[in-house]
């Protein structure tokens, strides 16, 4: 399978990312939003990224150009008629995913694979509920996506090895390092770095240390770039919750259960740097 025209479903700050790296490799790359003031804030931001690096060295004015003139924006499913690869970078959530994806099948061909950047959600499921479960796999990026070099490559248990190969094979060409994650909630990354985040919460509600002392006790000690109590506001709270309630579901296990503080920092509003407050004030 030859992926030359790439669509990525959703322009936040993984949809956006994940086209920027896209066509920074030399894809024709389009991203669809649901509105034009999500799609102008979304390209505004890509393109901010793009005019920093050119101001402090890292690419030229016309190696910005050149990612610029790869990528384009739409409104409309029916753009990506002639994607070979979309990537669905939207809204966890398995109803509002499966919509986004029957739009699609209405106008892409046959032989178009669709891959999920879901971190928690299963990807045989999502793969079940399209017309086309043996090209469907999962492309989990992190954030931020021009940055973090990993993807986790999920292969559902209809993923062809054909369409399995061709999404490897395209995290390698956009300059990531793959790694082959099993089809169970979680992945790799999250499967253990969750349970670490729930328990630094757990720690620090029961008194261990203050937040402060916790995350710089794990920052020197561990050699982290970032104690859990910081990272969790960067995450987002909101997010960590989901994701650790969606875990707890598939496996049952107290480990994945959110912490009593979790939930209720998370309904007092109090989500992490992009509200403002969380463990720490922005």
């Amino acid at each position: 399978m030859s992926i030359k025209t790439v669509g990525v479903l959703g322009c936040g700050l993984m949809g956006g990312g994940i086209a920027q790296v896209s066509a920074a490799a030399g894809f024709k790359t389009i991203v669809r939003e649901v509105n034009q003031a999500a799609l102008d804030k979304g390209m505004a931001r890509i393109k901010k990224f793009l005019d920093g690096g050119v101001e402090k060295g890292k690419m030229t004015a016309e190696q910005r150009d050149a990612v610029l003139g790869n990528l384009s924006g739409t409104t409309d499913f029916a753009a990506m008629k002639d994607c070979d690869l979309i990537i669905e970078a939207i809204v966890e959530n398995v109803d509002v995913k499966t919509e986004a994806f029957k739009a699609l099948e209405q106008v892409v061909g046959a032989h178009t694979i669709f891959a999920s950047n879901t971190s928690s959600l299963c990807i045989m499921e999502l793969a079940a509920r399209t017309g086309r479960p043996d090209r469907f796999g999962g492309l989990h990026f992190f954030n931020p996506v021009p940055l973090m070099k990993l993807v986790e490559v999920i292969r559902a248990l209809t993923t062809a090895d054909e369409t399995y190969k061709a999404v490897f094979d395209f995290a390698v060409a956009i300059g990531k390092e793959p790694v082959t994650a099993p089809d169970k909630s979680g992945f790799i990354v999250n499967r253990l770095l969750v349970p670490y985040l729930l328990d630094a919460i757990r720690c620090y509600e029961r008194g261990l240390g203050t937040k402060e002392d916790i995350d710089n006790a794990m920052k020197l000690g561990c050699g982290y770039p970032m104690g859990p109590l910081t990272l969790l506001d960067f995450v987002g709270l909101d997010t960590t919750y989901y994701i650790a309630n969606i875990m707890f579901d598939e496996y049952k296990d107290p480990m994945f259960a959110a912490p009593p503080l979790l939930k209720r920092m998370v309904l007092a509003g109090k989500h992490g740097r992009k509200s403002g407050e969380g463990f720490y004030k922005y």
